[in-house]
């Protein structure tokens, strides 16, 4: 349950002018102590002087700097008025019992009945001892005026708070729109790109900050995928093309059988051939399927201690009578943790290919690179031609059939990488030396 807006604007907007306040609010209220402690100090500076010149003429028993003081008095030690300011006759500025606590130099804030009638009025009072006399010297100075222009700079802080927040707040927003509008745009084409070979593209935002990067990464991210998602159709085409011819032949071979029930011989042919193309389509499926596991990383290789060397040469031997290639195997004893049904997978695939290309001979040369076992396997074919040395290792991809006169389904090379994959290893291709024709190298973590 969303409890603020859902606008990102609009929260950030209102954090913003909730951060601001409270920042505002404790600026202002740091002003107003710092003026109101200056006011005072400037207050207390006048009575400190005036306290001094007056403790002066007391000290040389002329008491009347006092009388003519704007508001001052003499105390005896037990709180008797023995002189005052003519301006305030009639009043006392302390009473006995504020006389005799005074210990030191204090000034204080407070409220006095000194006017007209008894009226009260605010004043800034500092009371000191002279001497060691016990008497007690009082200066005073209206402070009405002085705290009204405090209060009114309160006044005008208060009010100016919530218009600067207020200001603030707006061109937060503001300035947040301006800058977000990209994102915005960013949006509603996404939301009009219903597919990606729809041909549309995200805009591009100009500049170099985060929402530019954004942009430009979004853009790649739907180019990669575009690109992902017309591999996958041409994979989706090409395997039903793979798989249309073999089922076309199964049931044409079935229409025999049945069209020939009464003739034994022509039935066991139509069926064999149609065993052949099941079998053609079972490897199909199997490829396929080891292929979309390799995809999405559940391809499943059982780990055990291989000798590379050995295995090639005992495949080489089942290998050369199927393909009727002549195999050499060349090689020291080199031990990997590999699945040993897979790498077979590997070299048979290259046998296939190399027969299909038409080479007569192959050899595969197993040698230890630390921390790699690698695994080349050569031809004196045509070798790949160099259009596709970048593509060979793709699904469905077949050569000149004038290079290479093959039938099959152009996955023998994309299993091998995949294997290769799985194992945390790596496939390439090249053409050339030992033999002249093609080269595979499959390379294996070794150890």
């Amino acid at each position: 349950m969303r409890l603020g807006p859902a606008s990102i604007r609009t929260r950030l907007a209102l954090f913003f002018g909730v951060g601001t306040s409270i920042v505002l609010l404790l600026s202002l209220g740091l002003l107003y102590v710092a003026l109101h402690r200056q006011l005072n100090s400037a207050v207390d500076a006048d009575l400190t002087a005036r306290g001094d010149d007056l403790l002066g003429s007391v000290r040389a028993g002329d008491l009347s700097g006092i009388a003519g003081d704007p508001m001052a008095q003499l105390y005896a030690p037990d709180g008797t008025l023995l002189a005052t300011a003519s301006s305030i006759a009639g009043h006392v500025l302390l009473t006995p019992a504020q006389v005799r606590a005074v210990r030191g130099t204090k000034a204080t804030s407070m409220t006095l009945p000194l006017g007209a009638g008894g009226a009260p009025r605010r004043v800034r009072l500092m009371a000191r001892p002279v001497d060691g006399t016990g008497e007690v010297l009082a200066v005073a100075l209206p402070s009405g005026n002085i705290e009204r222009a405090g209060n009114r700079q309160l006044v005008v802080l208060l009010v100016a708070a919530p218009v600067l927040v207020a200001a603030l707040a707006t061109l937060c927003w503001l300035l947040l729109r301006a800058a977000l509008r990209p994102v915005d745009a960013l949006t509603r084409q996404a939301a009009a790109i219903s597919t990606l070979d729809s041909g549309r593209e995200l805009p591009l935002v100009a500049g170099d900050d985060e929402i530019a990067r954004l942009s430009a990464t979004l853009r790649g991210m739907l180019a990669r995928l575009a690109v992902a998602f017309a591999r996958e159709r041409a994979f989706v085409d090409d395997a039903s093309h793979e798989l249309r011819t073999p089922i076309a032949v199964l049931r044409g071979e079935i229409d025999l059988a049945l069209a020939a029930a009464d003739n034994p011989e022509e039935v066991r042919q139509s069926l064999l051939a149609a065993r052949g193309q099941v079998a053609r389509l079972g490897r199909l499926a199997e490829d396929l399927l080891l292929l979309a596991r390799e995809r999405d990383g559940s391809l499943v290789v059982r780990r055990e201690p291989v000798d590379l060397t050995d295995l090639a040469r005992a495949e080489a031997g089942a290998l050369t009578g199927v393909t009727g290639l002549a195999i050499e195997v060349r090689g020291d004893p080199v031990i990997v943790e590999a699945d040993a049904d897979r790498v077979r997978q590997v070299l048979s695939n290259l046998a296939a290919n190399s027969a299909a290309a038409g080479a007569r001979s192959a050899r595969v040369t197993v040698t230890l690179e630390p921390p790699e076992a690698c695994v080349a396997w050569a031809d004196d074919g045509p070798g790949f031609a160099p259009e596709l040395l970048g593509a060979a290792f793709e699904r469905f991809v077949r050569g000149d059939p004038s290079r290479t006169p093959s039938t099959g389904a152009g996955l023998g090379l994309s299993i091998v990488r995949a294997v290769a994959t799985a194992h945390g290893g790596t496939a390439e291709l090249r053409n050339g030396p030992p033999l002249g024709g093609a080269v595979v190298t499959v390379r294996l973590p070794a150890g």
